[in-house]
Parts: structure tokens; sequence; C-alpha cells
């Protein structure tokens, strides 16, 4: 796997031992956008405490680079196994990279 880069908004999600690399390329935001509604909206559910379990998993189901075999529900498990605390330091990567781009 590639390591993330910082610069890129990218980070990692370890799935079942195995680091995926979180990519939020334009192909993956307008994936995520056409699931989950309008991004500014799910920043702003963000900030206010309201995003919901399955729209972190949803994120970041979208913005894995490389899926391969993994299935949706072993990332929503992941999220499960990491709680939502250890699930806010990816997506605090992913959710600045929506709002400030690269630099």
């Amino acid at each position: 796997m590639t390591s993330a880069n910082a610069e890129r908004g990218e980070a990692t999600l370890n799935i079942d031992g195995q680091d995926f690399l979180l990519r939020p390329s334009f192909t993956a935001l307008t994936a995520a956008e056409d699931e989950l509604g309008p991004l500014f909206a799910l920043v702003e559910r963000a900030g206010e405490s309201q995003l919901r379990l399955s729209e972190i998993a949803g994120l970041f189901w979208h913005c894995i680079e490389d899926r391969g075999k993994l299935s949706r529900e072993q990332v929503g498990d992941a999220v499960m196994a990491m709680g939502l605390a250890g699930a806010i330091k990816p997506l605090r990567v992913l959710l600045k990279q929506i709002l400030q781009g690269r630099m």
C-alpha cells in the first residue's frame, strides 16, 4: 500500500489488520456526494456532531483507493471496531481536504 500523503488530504483506514489508503479524489467525492448528499452539508453535520455512522462508513468506502475484494460491510465493521473516537482521525483528514483542498 502507498502511504498516505497528508498534503493530498489522504489518510489510512485499518480493516482486518490491513491499512487501506483513503484518497479523496474528485471521483470518490462525487460518488460520496451522490449517496450522502451535498458535501458541505456533510461537513456541517460533522461540525454539529450530527454525522451518522453510516455516513462515516459511506465516505470512507468511496474514498478507499483500492478496495479489491473488500466489502462495504467490512468498512462498517472496521468503523465499529475502532469506535467513533478512532474514526475521527481519518474523518478529520478527509473533511479538511473537502473544505480546504490542496495547499
